[in-house]
């Protein structure tokens, strides 16, 4: 069994005295284990960080075993993302999601997702935004995606300002008025061809939101826990938008 495929490093765990397993997602073969002989040699290591995107080369005598990878770099992009902790800890949020979908699953538009998001990951507010709908693609791949085109109740398309935590379905404001208390805040942001971006106070409620389905369907069902890099990710955020108000307070 042999195939060659492009994928971006998820991470690594040591194997033996020199030899590395590598967790990869990759363009047309999902998230996608296997062995490198002699990974943690000095002249391997840069190339195998999380967050570089890479050519690999698999090989197994059986598809179903672990195999071999033969990794050669195409941009190395760790180095960047190491000097922001919302980069490192984004990286590992979006990691700990990809683990929730069946390994060698091809997700592909999670895929093109993450070739968006790794540029993207030192520059918090942008980050923000693209995390929380790499969350939204993972709830859809996963079966639990959210419907935020049309109000749940009326059909209309116009003044959605909330989501039913049943249905998962955007709400207008008159509809859901007299339920508003029990009503999850949708975000303006996130509403297709909106064109506005996040603010401190939108990407909060954007976060609760995909927090609450996927503990819902996700993390209860299966007996686990937010990854906690996700808080990390989230304290990095609040971290830079405070520093960014107490600067625009000096100035």
């Amino acid at each position: 069994m042999e195939w060659r495929d492009e994928g971006i490093i998820l991470g690594t765990r040591k194997h033996g005295e020199s030899s590395v397993i590598l967790e990869v997602m990759t363009r047309a073969h999902g998230r996608h284990l296997g062995m490198v002989r002699g990974g943690r040699s000095r002249k391997a290591q840069p190339v195998l960080q999380a967050g570089n995107r890479v050519d690999v080369t698999w090989r197994a005598r059986l598809d179903e075993h672990l195999g071999m990878f033969q990794v050669e770099a195409l941009e190395l992009n760790a180095a960047r993302l190491f000097e922001s902790a919302c980069a490192v800890y984004g990286l590992q949020t979006l990691a700990a999601h990809l683990r929730l979908l069946p390994e060698r699953d091809p997700h592909a538009a999670l895929y093109e997702t993450l070739l968006v998001l790794i540029p993207n990951l030192a520059e918090p507010m942008a980050a923000g935004e693209l995390v929380v709908r790499f969350e939204l693609l993972v709830l859809e791949e996963l079966g639990f995606g959210l419907d935020l085109a049309s109000c749940a109740a009326t059909g209309r398309r116009d003044e959605l300002v909330y989501v039913s935590p049943k249905s998962g379905r955007a709400v207008s404001r008159e509809a859901g008025l007299p339920w508003h208390e029990k009503m999850l805040a949708l975000p303006s942001f996130l509403l297709r061809g909106s064109g506005l971006r996040a603010d401190r106070a939108t990407m909060e409620q954007a976060f609760r939101l995909t927090d609450f389905f996927f503990t819902r369907h996700v993390y209860e069902p299966r007996g686990l826990h937010p990854p906690e890099a996700r808080a990390g990710f989230l304290n990095a955020l609040r971290k830079h938008e405070m520093a960014a108000a107490a600067a625009d307070e000096r100035t």
